[in-house]
C-alpha cells in the first residue's frame, strides 16, 4: 500500500463527471502526502531524454570548466557540490547533499535591478555543450504556464563523491519552497523517497513516462494547510549499487514574485488566521536556510 495516488490527467479533457474525478483524486492524493504520480500528460518524454542526455555531457566536464558557470544558491548556472544542505530548511543539520545542479529560470526583467538580479537573472548557458539551450527552451516551453524556474540535477555515483558521511544524503529531508514542483527523474537503488503520516518514509512509485507532482510551502499556506507540503528526500548512493549515476529534470512552477498569496479560509482550508504574504519574501527565506555557509 502506498500513500501516494497515480492519476491519469488525460481524462480531465474530457470534461464533466471525468474532470470532476480527475480533480477529487489529485485532491485526496494531494492531503494524504502532498505528492501524486501523474500519467496522461502529454509531455514529450523523447524531448525529456535529449536534455538529460545534454546536461551529463556538461556534468562531465572538468570541474575548471563548470566554474566558470558557476553561481550561487538560487542564481542561474552551476552549483557545484557542496553548497547545499537541503535538510537544513526543516532545522536538520547535515552532511552538504551529495549532488551538482543547473539551475535556470525565467528572464521576464521588470525593471527593478535589485528584484531582476535574485529572481530573474539572465540564464547561463555552456558553450561546451551547445545543444543544451536549444533542448531546455523546447521542454521548457512544453512544460511552462506562469513564471518558473527548473533544476537539473545530477547524483554522481561512489566513485565520484566519495562513501557517504552519516546522515548524508543526495538531497537531505525537507519540503520544496514554492508552488508546484513537476519530477522527471530515473529509477533507482539511491532514489527519491516521500514521507506521509500513514506510511512514514517509502519510495515513490516510477513508471516510464510518468512525472511526479509534489506541492511547496507556498501552496501549503495557500491551501490554508489542506494540502501538506511534500516532504522528501534523496537517499545517498546504496552499498548494493554504488556507481549508479541519476539525473533529475526538476521544474518549478511559481507564483509570480510580487504575487500577494491569500490562504484559503476553512471549510476549503484547514486552519484560519493566516495572514497573507508576498511569494519572493516567503521563497527568499527558505533558500538561504539551505545555504552551506
Amino acid at each position: 500500500m502506498t500513500a501516494i495516488a497515480t492519476v491519469d490527467i488525460s481524462r480531465w479533457y474530457a470534461g464533466g463527471t471525468e474532470a470532476d474525478a480527475v480533480a477529487a483524486e489529485v485532491d485526496a492524493g494531494l492531503q494524504r502526502a502532498g505528492f501524486i504520480v501523474v500519467t496522461g500528460h502529454g509531455v514529450d518524454q523523447g524531448l525529456a531524454a535529449a536534455v538529460r542526455a545534454a546536461s551529463r555531457e556538461f556534468f562531465a566536464l572538468p570541474d575548471e570548466v563548470k566554474q566558470r558557470y558557476s553561481v550561487p544558491v538560487g542564481g542561474h548556472g552551476w552549483i557545484g557540490p557542496g553548497a547545499e544542505a537541503n535538510g537544513y530548511a526543516e532545522g536538520t543539520e547535515t552532511p552538504p547533499d551529495l549532488k551538482e545542479s543547473f539551475s535556470l529560470g525565467a528572464e521576464t526583467s521588470t525593471g527593478d535591478p535589485e528584484v531582476d538580479r535574485i529572481w530573474f537573472a539572465p540564464n547561463v548557458w555552456p558553450a561546451e555543450v551547445p545543444a543544451l539551450q536549444t533542448l531546455v527552451d523546447q521542454y521548457t516551453a512544453q512544460m511552462r504556464r506562469a513564471t518558473w524556474t527548473m533544476n537539473i540535477n545530477h547524483y554522481p555515483p561512489v566513485s565520484v563523491v566519495g562513501e557517504p558521511e552519516p546522515g548524508q544524503f543526495r538531497i537531505g529531508p525537507h519540503t520544496d519552497f514554492g508552488t508546484v514542483t513537476v519530477l522527471d527523474r530515473e529509477p533507482g537503488a539511491g532514489g527519491l523517497q516521500v514521507y506521509s503520516d500513514a506510511e512514514g518514509w517509502e519510495d515513490a512509485p516510477w513508471e516510464p513516462g510518468a512525472l511526479t507532482v509534489n506541492i511547496g510551502d507556498l501552496l501549503e499556506y495557500w491551501s490554508g494547510r489542506r494540502w501538506p507540503s511534500g516532504r522528501h528526500r534523496v537517499l545517498p548512493p546504496q552499498p548494493h549499487a554504488p556507481e549508479e549515476d541519476l539525473v533529475s529534470l526538476i521544474y518549478f512552477y511559481e507564483a509570480n514574485h510580487d504575487a500577494l498569496i491569500t490562504p484559503l479560509q476553512p471549510p476549503i482550508g484547514a486552519v484560519s488566521g493566516l495572514a497573507p504574504v508576498v511569494s519572493a519574501d516567503f521563497i527568499k527565506e527558505r533558500l538561504d536556510a539551505i545555504t552551506v555557509g
